[in-house]
This record gives C-alpha cells, sequence and structure tokens, in this order.
C-alpha cells in the first residue's frame, strides 16, 4: 500500500508547524532589502551594510547545535516556544534600537531575533520528515517548505510596498541618483530618524504575530513521534553522522546553497541599481523572483513522484549555473532577467539537500544531525560580505563589478550539482 504524505492523526500539528515556516521566510526576506536601506540610510558601503546579513545568519550558527540539544533534553515543543520567544524578543528589541539610531543595535537584534528562528528551524525540519512513513519524508519537507516562500513573499511586499518606498533617502534626482548624500548634516539626521522609524515597524507587527502563535502552539498537545523516542549519547551520534559520507557532505553542500541563496536574493537590488533603478522598483523584481521558487517549489514536489530526488538536486544546479552565467555575462536588463530566474532552480534545493543528508541518518541521531544542517545556514553570513567587497570595486577588467560578484553564487552551484550526481550514484550502488 502506497504511503500517504501526511496521516490525518499528524495533520493539525502539521498544519501548525508548517505555519513556522511562513514565520521565518517573512524575517529572512523583509531582511534581504534592508541590506540596501541601511547602505543608504547609515552611509555605509556594501561591505559594512552586508554585516546585517553577517549578524542574521551569524546567530544560526551561534545558536543551532545548543537548540539541538535543548531539542533532545526536552521536546520538540519546548524548543518551538523557546523558539518563538527569541523571535518576539528580537523583533521588539528594533524599538530601542531605532530610538538610538545605531547600526550595532540594529544588528544586534537580528543576531537575538535569529537565536529563535535556529530554534525553530533545528526543530520544525525534522518534526515534519518524522510525521509520517521515511518513503515520504523528503516529499514532506518539500511540500512543507514550500509554504516558506510564502512567508518570503510576504516579508518582500511589505518590503516593496510599505517600507521602501516609504525611505526619504532613496529621493533621487532627475538622472536617477540618490541625492541623500549631497544634503547637509541637519537634513540627514531628520530624515535617518524617519528612515529608521520606517525599518522598524514591520518587525514589532511580526513580533505581535509571533507572540499569537506562541500562545496557539503552548495550548495543543503534540503527538509523539518515532523521532521523539531515546536519544544516544551525543559522543557516539557525532561519530556516527562524521562517517556518514553523504551526511557529511550534505552540510557543507547546504553551506554552499544557503550562501549562493542570500547572495542572489540580497544583491539583486545593487544589480539592479547599476541599471539606474530604484530601490523600490528594484525590490519588485525580488518579488518576482521569489513567485518563481514559490511556484517551482510545487512544480519539483511533484515531480519528485516521478524523478529521483537526487538527480533532480542535479539537474536543477546546472539550471541554476547557467542562469548565473548569464548574470554574470550579461549587462543590462537581460542579465538582471537571467538572475531573477536563478530563483526556478533553487527552489528545491534546500529541502532536498535536508532531506538527502538526513535520509540514512539514525532516527536516534536525527535532532543532533538536523542542527549541524540548520547551522550550515551561516554560508548566508560568511559569502555576502566577500561579494559586498566585490561589489565596491566598481568595475573589474572593465565589467561592472557587481555582475563579477556572481562568480561566488555560480562556484556554489557547481557544488551542489556535484553533490547531485554524487549521492544520485551512491544511492545506486547501496
Amino acid at each position: 500500500m502506497k504511503e500517504k504524505l501526511v496521516e490525518k492523526k499528524y495533520l493539525v500539528t502539521f498544519i501548525l508547524i508548517t505555519s513556522l515556516f511562513a514565520l521565518w521566510g517573512f524575517a529572512n526576506d523583509i531582511t534581504n532589502p534592508m541590506v540596501a536601506a541601511f547602505q543608504t540610510v547609515m552611509e555605509l558601503s556594501a561591505f559594512e551594510a552586508s554585516m546585517v546579513q553577517f549578524a542574521f545568519y551569524g546567530g544560526y550558527a551561534t545558536m543551532a547545535i545548543p537548540a539541538a540539544l535543548f531539542i533532545r533534553k526536552y521536546s520538540y515543543k519546548s524548543g518551538i516556544l523557546l523558539g518563538l520567544g527569541l523571535y518576539a524578543t528580537g523583533a521588539f528589541l528594533f524599538i530601542p534600537a531605532a530610538e538610538v539610531q545605531s547600526f550595532t543595535f540594529f544588528c544586534l537584534s537580528l543576531y537575538i531575533l535569529t537565536f529563535g528562528l535556529a530554534f525553530l528551524e533545528t526543530t520544525a525540519n525534522p518534526f515534519i520528515l518524522s510525521l509520517g512513513a521515511k518513503e515520504t519524508s523528503t516529499r514532506r519537507l518539500n511540500l512543507a517548505q514550500a509554504f516558506n516562500p510564502m512567508g518570503s513573499l510576504s516579508g518582500m511586499a511589505v518590503a516593496s510596498l510599505i517600507v521602501l518606498p516609504a525611505l526619504w533617502s532613496d529621493r533621487r534626482n532627475a538622472a536617477g541618483e540618490t541625492i541623500f548624500h549631497t544634503l547637509s548634516e541637519a537634513e540627514k539626521a531628520g530624515i535617518r530618524l524617519h528612515d529608521l522609524a520606517v525599518i522598524r515597524n514591520p518587525y514589532v507587527a511580526i513580533g505581535l504575530v509571533v507572540l499569537v502563535m506562541f500562545i496557539i502552539i503552548a495550548l495543543k498537545k503534540m503527538p509523539a513521534t518515532a523521532s521523539a523516542a531515546k536519544h544516544a549519547k551525543s559522543s557516539e551520534t557525532l561519530y556516527r553522522l562524521w562517517h556518514n559520507k553523504i551526511y557529511r557532505e550534505g552540510v557543507l553542500t547546504q553551506i554552499f546553497y544557503v550562501a549562493a541563496q542570500i547572495m542572489v536574493w540580497t544583491f539583486i537590488i545593487q544589480y539592479a541599481d547599476n541599471l539606474g533603478i530604484d530601490k523600490a522598483t528594484a525590490q519588485n523584481y525580488n518579488i518576482f523572483a521569489m513567485s518563481m521558487f514559490l511556484c517551482s517549489r510545487f512544480i519539483s514536489t511533484f515531480l519528485m513522484k516521478y524523478v529521483n530526488s537526487r538527480m533532480l538536486l542535479a539537474i536543477f544546479g546546472v539550471g541554476a549555473m547557467l542562469c548565473t552565467a548569464g548574470a554574470i555575462c550579461i549587462v543590462g536588463m537581460p542579465g538582471l532577467y537571467c538572475l531573477v530566474g536563478i530563483s526556478a532552480f533553487m527552489s528545491l534545493m534546500f529541502p532536498t539537500i535536508y532531506g538527502i543528508a538526513l535520509e540514512n541518518v539514525e532516527e536516534s541521531d536525527t535532532t543532533l544531525g538536523a542542527a549541524f544542517l540548520v547551522m550550515a545556514i551561516v554560508g548566508g553570513a560568511l559569502m555576502p560580505p566577500l561579494q559586498g567587497l566585490i561589489i565596491d570595486q566598481d568595475t573589474i577588467a572593465n565589467h561592472p563589478a557587481v555582475n563579477v560578484s556572481f562568480v561566488l553564487p555560480l562556484v556554489c552551484f557547481l557544488f551542489i550539482t556535484l553533490y547531485g550526481l554524487r549521492s544520485y550514484r551512491a544511492g545506486k550502488l547501496s
């Protein structure tokens, strides 16, 4: 008998946990355009502004392992509640950060906020995998992850329709150039006070939504699953994980994937800005990219019924490489279209790499194994500042530096493609 994707007894829990994917999607993708916003209003270089991503994704690296150890000692539900609490705390810290007008304070707020996201991702991903048969676990995670870009689209829409158009610092002259840097210090101070309040408001609003989710989940009884069974000693788990080649390579591949995703989505605005497009309009291209990502996520989940997920990962990796090459080599709107097109091929990567890596991991090792895969999100902290340094060069060999900077995601997609092929061959041999 064919296994159900989600059994009836797990359905309500599945829906509640899946909603969390949208919550951290919102935080991820309202934050990406804030790099460009902070760059202008705080008068930062692209490298300095990318510290937003360093703080945001550095929180994952800091808290993923402690989150896993907490969950192993207590429960999935406890991890989710603590994660929601930290998420709300970080969001509300935007209030004093805007008052003191400190970029460092904003980065600290994001750092704490992502402590909560690390708990949520470390908990939710393996929890979804455990809600049913192992044979359908990767498809089930892809389905749950499909709701992540819905939250991302909401975050992008808020940024595009509410935040970026309201920024006084992005006002431009007839030639399409920003005029903020030409103003007096007194004028800049007034604009900065206004713009930082605009940036603050959506984080405070999502903090209130998170508190509501905290209450709902606190009142809901969660089912016991196979993965909630007694865990092995951490030292034994670490030994088995290290000697699991597909898992070990999967963690490294996830680092490259998250780095590529964050670079592609963060610097679409800078890429468009190089073509004379203002931030609010440029963010519309980000929204279109995320729409493609969302549609492709459902399509790829359907395709997995007929195509091996490992081979599909390799095929999508090649597609992403071709689009990235177009974004690098083509100067002008066609290059921007190629950059947007990458998102269609990124759609299945995170949950598929995650599912492949954990496929042959023992149930008692899943929580800690999942933590290292969440910790791999540190790729989003490490690579964007490097790309920012490249963009700050303006031109490289008479080619726009922002175009050249996408060599970094190209290398990442090559690694992902090779992982898909290697894991496919390993699966055939086993």
